[in-house]
């Protein structure tokens, strides 16, 4: 790996901290307003993408911005890793711009400048949090997107909202000072700087001198920053997503698929793999404790989900079970599972936001949140409900969508670690996913209507709700066919 100093790592930054700036200073001009988020999320996608021949070739980017203490900076960095999720942020804010115009001008909802600020402030965190080279810098763009998607879960600023927004708050913020913080501090006592050892995923932060003289504090420090990190979703720290669903539907798919659960499993990930290092996870024995309560997670979270009839709700158990995919590829400390969980992240990200999607344009069109009441729906809304059945495969892990590609993965690391729990977990969630997901689609196309309903009068959201969501549906089938794209990017960064 060549490591190069560049201050291009901070460009998608500074495209991305000015676009909120501007969404404030247009915001008596809707059509301007709106038209900052796509130029903003355009230009961002291309400068994030002109740094991929030189990732792939093995260049690491890099540029220190403040530099505090020895070993303790702000510093920003562009490898294999970072780069997929820098560019996904970006790349989805640009349909979820598109499906904010829909869903926000049809429903005639109040605070849209606010909404576009908060929500251009939630992407410029997420890149921040891509890009972060060391722990410190992960912390500061990981509260950022806290203390600003807060406004966004309170939106309808009723008894429910801020009641959600609340337990929002209280659990992402009190686990980061808690635990995070603490876990931060512990790291930079013992090994004497928080910079992750870029385009190295085997040795980490932590010297083998420090693995031998303090194995425990060692544990201890993993064990605070898995606990810190609640945007993950690991059980029992997931109650804030479900309650977020409060949000309006747009926000609901920036937490599950682009910043919010996003940036949990990224900076689990870039914990694991960039801060202790496959050595440190198999020494210490932190491998297969993680992995196990990310095994609890999935099948715990796929049962709840079966038990709910509102459609987010569903959603958000779904997402609480999803990201526990994540968790077990890189905690096993496989190449295979790493590779599995990694690809997840991108893969997940396409096809949840079509389902969010999909359940907002439901919601537009129809007023409907009740699984139960879509009988024949999908009769009414065909490309609604056929890019929520191609989604729903992704998730349940069905070939060709991506979903299948990313467990494949999983399921092969599990087997070269010959764990019979977890691959047990792996395909008991399988079971549990079509259990959820297919009773929708096969409501919305195959059952009448309840007597007495009538639904003729119902048809498709605006086109700029569904076009945004049968295009991602239809980029989950791609990058089934393709994995490569982001498998790349995977291989340079752990040398798989």
């Amino acid at each position: 790996m060549t490591v190069i100093d560049s201050g291009k790592v901070l460009w998608p930054l500074v495209v991305t901290f000015l676009a909120p700036l501007a969404v404030l200073v247009t915001g008596r001009n809707q059509n301007l307003r709106e038209s900052v988020s796509f130029v903003a999320a355009t230009i961002t996608s291309v400068v994030i993408l002109s740094f991929a021949p030189a990732v792939l070739q093995g260049i690491i980017f890099r540029y220190e911005l403040f530099h505090i203490l020895p070993g303790l900076t702000v510093s920003f960095a562009v490898d294999g890793l970072g780069f997929i999720f820098a560019f996904i942020a970006p790349f989805l804010w640009f349909f979820a711009t598109s499906y904010n115009i829909g869903y926000m001008r049809n429903l005639k909802e109040h605070a849209q400048t606010r909404y576009y600020f908060c929500f251009a402030v939630a992407i410029f965190g997420a890149v921040g949090v891509a890009l972060a080279a060391n722990v410190f810098t992960l912390y500061l763009f990981y509260e950022i997107i806290s203390i600003f998607t807060y406004p966004l879960v309170a939106h309808h600023q009723d008894e429910e909202g801020f009641e959600g927004a609340k337990k929002y708050l209280v659990y992402l913020m009190g686990t980061s000072k808690l635990f995070l913080l603490p876990a931060m501090i512990l790291t930079y006592v013992l090994a004497g700087t928080l910079d992750f050892p870029l385009g190295d995923v085997t040795g980490g932060i932590f010297s083998e001198a420090v693995r031998e003289a303090h194995p425990n504090l060692v544990r201890l420090t993993y064990v605070l920053f898995i606990a810190g990190l609640a945007k993950a979703a690991l059980m029992p720290f997931h109650n804030w997503l479900p309650s977020a669903m409060v949000a309006p539907t747009p926000v609901s798919a920036l937490l599950h698929a682009v910043a919010v659960v996003k940036a949990g499993v990224f900076s689990v990930s870039r914990i694991i793999l960039s801060g202790f290092g496959l050595e440190t996870m198999n020494s210490l024995g932190l491998a297969l404790p993680t992995a196990y309560v990310a095994a609890f997670t999935i099948v715990v979270a796929s049962l709840i989900a079966l038990t709910k009839d509102d459609i987010k709700a569903r959603l958000a158990y779904s997402t609480v079970s999803q990201l526990s995919y994540v968790v077990i590829g890189v905690a096993l400390a496989v190449p295979a599972s790493v590779q599995g969980g990694l690809l997840h992240i991108g893969h997940h990200a396409f096809s949840k936001i079509t389902l969010f999607f999909g359940a907002g344009a439901i919601y537009v069109a129809s007023h409907l949140k009740s699984i139960k009441m879509m009988n024949g729906l999908g009769r009414r809304m065909p490309w609604t409900f056929g890019a929520f059945g191609i989604a729903s495969l992704s998730m349940i892990g069905m070939p060709p969508v991506c979903g299948f590609v990313s467990k494949w993965y999983l399921v092969n690391g599990v087997l070269d670690q010959g764990q019979l729990i977890l691959l047990i977990a792996l395909l008991l969630s399988t079971i549990l996913n079509a259990g959820y997901f297919v009773p929708i689609f096969y409501r919305a196309f195959f059952l009448a209507p309840d007597q007495g309903t009538d639904l003729s009068h119902y048809r498709e959201a605006p086109a700029t709700m569904v076009v945004p969501l049968v295009f991602t549906s239809l980029v989950s089938v791609a990058l089934g066919f393709f994995p490569g794209i982001f498998q790349s990017f995977i291989k340079v960064f752990g040398s798989f």
